[in-house]
């Protein structure tokens, strides 16, 4: 395994950051790691990194336990973490130069070239950091993270603040990336790690809510039908239709019906209009979205407490 978390957890003071959880992450996996704020995502990654100690648990990287042996899984981890710590008043080879010393890079000049080549940094390899627009310095922090080669790569919120452009470019490096290397990313954007993940890890409160593959997270959480009809329709009668878990109105005489198995629905759902004269003008079936099975899964936990 690339990474194994064991029984992990961090408190400060009364509060539990992190409450005993447990993860594996095999090699060439490419996971988000989801999570409201507070949940606990970024204080997870940083056990992980070493840069904070666990209160108790195990953390190993590529078989090696972070602790006590920081220095030899830190070479194997790249980490951008959300708040990309750079030196604005360097030049972008300077400071490549500067973190590849850190590491004892051989022939530092090459492996700078690869990884500013690697991430699309060319075109502004020239300027100081500080004067980089923050998708090249979300870019050079890339770069700084790959370049002694890790096997893994933590990445904390990696296309926080940019706009939409930017996000599709740094998705694009971060695809490009995922053809060789371990990927361990949290982000609040549901479309990302839908269209680069193929497993979600959801955390709230410092535990772990969802761990699957997102197909069959998708399966898991149930279908959503949209029906629109012609006529209004009492959203209570639509709650009582058998399979049908939970009602939304959306618009106008159009309502989402969550439910965990399409088919009898849409049929007792005909049956419903034939019995109360009503027309159907659209009727939908969709696997639910990322996004409905986050807040379902976060709020479902909410309720619980």
């Amino acid at each position: 395994m690339s990474i194994s978390v064991t029984h992990l957890t961090k408190t400060y003071g009364s509060q539990v950051a992190v409450n005993n959880i447990s993860f594996t992450i095999g090699k060439g996996e490419v996971v988000g790691f989801l999570g409201p704020n507070g949940a606990g995502k970024s204080t997870t990654m940083k056990m992980i990194t070493g840069f904070l100690p666990a209160d108790s648990g195990e953390i190993e990287v590529c078989g090696i336990k972070v602790s006590p042996h920081h220095i030899a899984s830190h070479r194997k981890i790249g980490y951008l973490p959300e708040a990309n710590p750079l030196y604005h008043d360097m030049y972008v080879r300077e400071y490549l130069e500067f973190v590849s010393g850190i590491y004892q890079i051989k022939e530092k000049g090459k492996r700078i070239e690869e990884v500013i080549k690697m991430v699309g940094l060319t075109p502004e390899s020239h300027k100081k950091i500080g004067q980089l627009s923050k998708g090249y310095k979300q870019r050079v922090g890339l770069a700084a993270a790959l370049i002694h080669n890790p096997e893994v790569l933590i990445l904390d919120e990696p296309t926080s603040g940019l706009d939409p452009n930017q996000i599709v470019e740094i998705r694009n490096v971060i695809q490009t990336l995922a053809t060789n290397k371990t990927i361990l990313f949290s982000s609040h954007i549901m479309q990302e790690v839908e269209a680069m993940c193929s497993r979600v890890i959801i955390i709230h409160k410092g535990k772990i809510v969802a761990d699957d593959r997102l197909d069959a997270l998708r399966g898991n959480e149930g279908f959503g039908i949209t029906v629109r009809f012609l006529q209004p329709v009492d959203e209570l009668q639509l709650q009582k239709i058998n399979g049908v878990q939970q009602v939304q109105a959306l618009a106008a005489n159009t309502y989402s019906l969550h439910c965990q198995d399409a088919e009898p629905v849409k049929k007792h759902l005909l049956q419903f209009s034939i019995q109360h004269n009503l027309d159907i003008v659209t009727l939908q079936t969709e696997s639910r979205s990322l996004e409905n099975i986050f807040r379902s899964l976060t709020l479902s936990q909410e309720a619980l407490q």
